[in-house]
């Protein structure tokens, strides 16, 4: 399946406890359909000490979140829907809203 969203676009989060969040995504996993996004849907990890953590201790980290429940956000930042169109024989993305290029 084809995602619509990418590593560095800015989205916003449409359901579930952290509606209404913005963030950029900072990775896409494709054989889940899931994708993290910089600074949402926080959870706490225990984690054991080692080289790189001598400490351990608890750390809070981003968790994937599914990617229906993100919708992207254009340059006049409001929430739109993604389509493609052929520009100079070149696949681009366009918002569905403005009908601009992303």
């Amino acid at each position: 399946m084809k995602l619509k969203i990418k590593t560095g676009d800015n989205v916003r989060i449409i359901a579930g406890d952290h509606k209404g969040t913005e963030g950029k995504v900072m990775s896409v996993d494709k054989a889940k359909n899931k994708a993290i996004v910089e600074g949402a849907n926080m959870v706490s990890k225990h984690e054991k000490p080692s080289a790189k953590n001598p400490q351990g201790g608890i750390v809070k980290k981003e968790a994937s979140i599914h990617i229906s429940n993100l919708s992207l956000i254009d340059k006049s930042g409001s929430a739109t829907r993604v389509g493609y169109e052929m520009q100079d024989g070149k696949k681009v993305r366009v918002s569905k809203k403005s009908k601009e290029v992303i």
